[in-house]
């Protein structure tokens, strides 16, 4: 069974999940996670979808102001991509920041996994730009 949690940063959870993010988000594009980049993510929100003690999936959230977060780095482990997972997380990512009392979320979203958060209930705001390389939106969705 599936099962969210936070993160804490700089635990081995977390060692996990910069793990899955570089796997599945920045080697495809010959990037890495840099330490100055990770030890600002100290005040950041962590999240991942465990099964059992294995990590499936994983998010950042970035406090943008007391009411308004942006996700980041969502990775899903590959070999289970299409099962649900990455509803599962952000659904229930949407249910904590609420209760958290953040009520509107912005993302950068890459062009080919726009359709992902469109189901969910995201809107594109503005036009296409390029960001490490890639085609990507601004996407937002206001919690309730």
């Amino acid at each position: 069974m599936l099962q969210f949690r936070e993160i804490a940063h700089s635990s081995d959870d977390y060692r996990h999940a910069c793990r899955l993010r570089q796997e599945v988000l920045r080697a495809p594009l010959g990037l890495s996670l840099d330490e100055e980049e990770l030890a600002l993510e100290a005040n950041q929100l962590h999240f991942g979808l465990f099964e059992g003690d294995e990590l499936q999936a994983c998010v950042v959230a970035k406090p943008i102001s007391p009411s308004e977060v942006k996700l980041r780095q969502m990775a899903v482990v590959r070999h289970t991509q299409g099962r649900g997972h990455g509803r599962k997380l952000i659904e229930s990512l949407e249910r904590e920041l609420f209760q958290r009392g953040y009520r509107n979320v912005r993302l950068h979203a890459r062009v080919p996994a726009a359709g992902f958060y469109r189901k969910l209930g995201y809107r594109q705001v503005g036009q296409e730009f390029e960001e490490v390389g890639i085609a990507h939106v601004l996407m937002q969705k206001s919690l309730r």
